[in-house]
């Protein structure tokens, strides 16, 4: 166990709170500070899943012939601003050529993910907060049991990691989830994974959690991070200096722009994702699933029915788009054609994403400044593992699992 340290935590995301509520528990002085509300956005506006099964990254080997197909195709789950495409294509090309390596980010990705409920049930046990984490099982729907067989490749990475899927077909279907149309044909489940009830809620409670425990939240903006002899050791606001001596990026993509300021640059896009949240359903689903043909997912939430999902490429500077939610409204009256509901929220947020599609976790040099960031779509699933990894470095641990993957220098 190295010294106890003043550290202060950048982002009150799930990253952010899990890695501010572990560097407490290990027995550092914790100062956690945003902007905004926590979970004010990632981690608010999520599907809500906790992604175990989520493996699989987008850049698999087929990414480019299938993100053409999509680009074609306005019905399908991918959209661009094409004004941003300049300024993304450097990027772009990076992502692409990291499918040669997606067996690396697979294998990655499994230590990170598949123990995801339990990462959470250790985060919030015995606290408020321990109420918002439910067990479910997961479902892909999908029309017919061609278009299950078709989704071989992110299938064969599944069973690899050990999950294998128990599949219905026909009548069996609506048995299992009677909220599902007759378009609906086959549904291939997941056994034992987890959801979060209320996002916004929980972020809300973990930061209540880290206050009962001694640490100490604050609503102010970062506006630099300073160095002397190339450490950290104080962390400027818009309502005065945090003295540290070390910090923990959390911000999402706004981690970007602060990593500027000591001289590092990181290739992390946006990924604009977007929720239609149903208040007041007049039916729901029993368990969490994913919508094949409009690659959304869908979670039952103690106020309501999310469905959650598509990839927006554009930037942060733009404000929502109208095509991705009215694709999300479509594809969900197909599935679930006896829905009705009092109304429903819009949303869209931003989603950090790396081009090899795998987090940035641990000190940026030997600055004193550590990375929690970059997680794209598996921020909520990964968080408390990521923050649980921080806390051990901080603390002079050695985590369990190899971090080079995550390495936050590898840029």
């Amino acid at each position: 166990m190295t010294d106890l340290k003043k550290i202060v935590v950048i982002g009150a995301g799930i990253c952010g709170l899990s890695s501010a509520i572990w560097l407490r528990r290990a027995g550092h002085e914790v100062t956690l500070v945003d902007r905004d509300h926590p979970g004010a956005g990632a981690s608010f506006g999520n599907a809500g899943l906790l992604a175990q099964w989520a493996v699989v990254p987008v850049n698999t080997p087929d990414i480019i012939t299938t993100g053409l197909k999509y680009l074609a195709n306005p019905g399908s789950p991918l959209f661009l601003q094409w004004s941003y495409l300049p300024r993304m294509l450097p990027w772009l090309a990076r992502f692409a050529a990291q499918s040669r390596n997606c067996d690396h980010m697979v294998q990655s990705l499994i230590p990170l993910l598949t123990d995801s409920l339990d990462q959470h049930r250790a985060l919030t046990r015995g606290t408020r907060a321990e109420h918002w984490v439910a067990s479910s099982d997961f479902g892909y729907a999908y029309e017919t049991k061609k278009d299950f067989l078709a989704d071989k490749l992110s299938w064969d990475y599944k069973r690899k990691a050990g999950f294998i899927p128990e599949v219905l077909e026909g009548p069996a279907v609506q048995e299992a989830e009677p909220i599902l149309g007759p378009r609906i044909g086959c549904l291939a489940t997941l056994k034992g994974h987890g959801h979060i009830l209320n996002p916004g809620a929980y972020m809300e409670d973990l930061a209540r959690v880290l206050e009962d425990e001694g640490g100490t939240y604050t609503r102010a903006e970062v506006t630099d991070i300073k160095l002397e002899n190339g450490r950290v050791t104080q962390v400027d606001t818009d309502t005065g200096p945090l003295p540290c001596d070390a910090a923990v990026l959390a911000a999402g993509i706004w981690s970007k722009p602060l990593l500027r300021k000591l001289g590092v640059k990181v290739p992390l896009e946006v990924e604009r994702g977007y929720h239609l949240h149903f208040s007041n359903p007049s039916q729901t689903v029993r368990n969490p699933m994913m919508v094949a043909k409009g690659k959304f997912a869908v979670n039952p939430m103690e106020n309501g029915l999310r469905c959650a999902g598509m990839v927006e490429l554009g930037g942060i500077e733009a404000g929502p788009s109208k095509a991705p939610l009215a694709l999300i409204h479509k594809h969900a009256k197909r599935a679930f054609p006896g829905l009705t509901y009092s109304h429903v929220e819009e949303w869209m947020g931003f989603r950090p994403s790396t081009p090899d599609s795998l987090p940035l976790i641990g000190e940026i040099g030997q600055t004193g400044v550590h990375a929690a960031f970059g997680h794209q779509h598996i921020g909520l699933t990964a968080g408390p593992k990521t923050g649980r990894l921080l806390a051990d470095r901080l603390s002079g641990r050695h985590p369990n699992i190899d971090m080079a993957p995550y390495d936050a220098n590898r840029f």
